[in-house]
């Protein structure tokens, strides 16, 4: 293959997550008013697969060298995707299993993530200005790496038939309050990368 080629693959597969997540949820809505272990597990594996589609864009990008801007921008606005449609969901799911208290802190977690998001957003536009690079972050990396799989399991474990449930509440709990600490970190690895851009963008601009 040529680069050309390559790089569409590439695209095609962070573009991916946009459809997979949108029928993620609405298999997941329909499963709930119509509940059918076929129906969720079908959910399930799309909300699965639009997961690991960030993986594999970040793999084939770095291996076949097609890193552009445009994917660099491209990814995280598919994360954030992800992000706002798989938590909000969850956090509704558990409210209506009447779990008030994990309903909850999914509402904090769900804050913490779109908070972060946004200022992350912030952040690279004023970087922008002074051609600071948008690229990721290793903490934005580990917290989307930790992030999705735990979107997967509590997912799981709050829409899955109890005939199949398996895991155990402490689990899903424990990888919750590590997901605030993970993100609180990037909040601030984010701001202090950015730092210098934020001061210069605080000068007054002479007219």
């Amino acid at each position: 293959m040529n680069k050309k080629q390559q790089l569409t693959i590439v695209t095609i597969i962070t573009l991916l997550r946009a459809p997979l997540v949108l029928l993620f949820l609405a298999g997941a809505i329909i499963n709930y008013y119509k509940p059918s272990t076929t129906l969720f597990f079908i959910s399930f594996i799309l909300l699965i697969m639009s997961a690991v589609t960030d993986f594999f864009d970040g793999y084939y990008a770095r291996k076949w060298k097609v890193i552009t801007n445009f994917g660099q921008h491209a990814d995280p606005l598919m994360d954030k995707l992800l992000v706002v449609t798989a938590y909000p969901l969850i956090t509704v799911l558990a409210a209506l299993n009447g779990e008030i208290n994990h309903s909850i802190c999914l509402l904090v977690l769900t804050i913490f993530m779109i908070a972060r998001d946004q200022w992350v957003t912030f952040l690279r536009s004023i970087g922008s200005i002074y051609s600071i690079s948008g690229a990721a972050h290793w903490t934005g990396k580990v917290r989307t790496a930790f992030n999705f799989p735990l979107a997967c399991l509590i997912f799981y474990f709050e829409a899955a038939p109890e005939n199949i449930q398996f895991f155990p509440a402490i689990i899903i709990y424990v990888g919750e309050a590590i997901a605030i600490a993970i993100n609180i970190l990037s909040i601030f690895a984010y701001t202090m990368r950015y730092k210098p851009a934020i001061d210069k963008s605080l000068e007054i601009i002479e007219k």
